[in-house]
């Protein structure tokens, strides 16, 4: 069981708290997970989801990177669609110019918001058609190598900071698509188990498949998963609720309000039907105490071949979040080392 071990945060702005107490809340955590021995911390992007504040992850990678010294820094992820590829070049240029070999850049190639917002974002229609990411993500790349064709108009574009930059760059996905696109570039491929776990092996199957050397010359896969540890398994499934709340509100309504408190979830159970609403994403989470926790992580590392597993753990109470990652750690650094 010999893997990496990272975390995915989202800066959850639980109900009666205020966005500042969320997003410092995230840099904590950075720097007491730093401490534990996980190797990243990566933040996603989403908009217009009041229970969640990390809509700008190159706003707070450099702030993350800044309160710690040695973990990576990165996007889970950044994504595409919503953001023209030169700014992304400078910003994560500019993140690498102050934080060398340790900025990761996590490309994704869906929205992360409804259509409405996405259209704020991007301000065109035409551009949000995933068509447009092949092309896309090509000339995000130029811009990082500098290498764009001599005939093409955007050659004489310098990205600085942003050319020659020297983070990783990673390729998220849910499905096969991003999938075999990473594999055919030679990228690392981070897979989104967390919420697509139907599609994980037939996803990190392609990738290998169609691994070509690249910019790596093997096949590096992690999986995200979502994680809920505590002392015994009742406390877990106390800990988990507010997930399975805030997921069921958004599955249902479309518009989520801020993240609910255990006492919340608690007293609001989750009917049959929102049960089902949420069972295909939430009968893959990991939930329970140590023991359970160690044999489910064994199982999920044995049967994915993962060479790095990336924990997601939207706990509503910070000091149970920070036990949940604690107890991660205890299993996994062992074996890592």
């Amino acid at each position: 069981m010999s893997v990496s071990f990272s975390v995915l945060d989202l800066a959850p702005v639980v109900d009666g708290s205020t966005v500042s107490q969320a997003l410092n809340q995230s840099i904590a955590l950075a720097v007491a997970v730093e401490e534990m021995g996980y190797r990243r911390f990566w933040l996603a992007e989403h908009h217009n989801m009041p229970g969640i504040a990390s809509s700008s992850p190159a706003v707070m990678i450099g702030q993350v990177a800044r309160a710690t010294s040695t973990i990576r820094v990165g996007s889970g992820g950044v994504m595409l669609p919503n953001h023209a590829p030169l700014v992304v070049a400078e910003q994560f240029g500019t993140l690498d110019a102050l934080f060398p070999d340790r900025i990761d850049l996590g490309i994704g190639r869906a929205p992360g918001t409804d259509q409405v917002t996405a259209h704020a974002l991007r301000r065109a229609a035409a551009a949000l058609s995933a068509d447009d990411f092949p092309q896309e993500l090509a000339q995000l790349r130029a811009f990082l190598s500098g290498q764009f064709p001599p005939e093409h108009p955007y050659s004489a574009i310098t990205a600085v900071p942003g050319e020659g930059a020297e983070l990783q760059m990673w390729m998220l996905g849910s499905s096969t698509y991003s999938a075999q696109v990473a594999g055919l570039l030679g990228l690392p491929f981070a897979f989104a188990r967390h919420f697509a776990p139907a599609a994980t092996y037939d996803a990190l199957a392609v990738y290998r498949d169609s691994f070509r050397p690249g910019v790596l010359d093997e096949p590096y896969a992690m999986v995200t998963v979502t994680v809920v540890a505590a002392g015994d398994d009742a406390t877990a499934r106390e800990q988990a609720a507010p997930h399975r709340l805030a997921m069921a509100r958004l599955r249902e309504g479309g518009r989520p309000g801020r993240y609910p408190t255990v006492a919340q979830a608690l007293a609001e159970p989750l009917t049959a039907r929102q049960e089902a609403t949420i069972g295909d994403s939430a009968s893959a989470w990991i939930v329970g105490g140590r023991d359970r926790v160690a044999a489910e992580l064994r199982s999920l590392i044995d049967s994915t071949g993962a060479n790095e597993i990336m924990v997601s753990s939207m706990l509503a109470d910070f000091d149970a979040r920070l036990e949940s990652h604690r107890i991660v750690a205890d299993i996994l650094a062992p074996a890592h080392a």
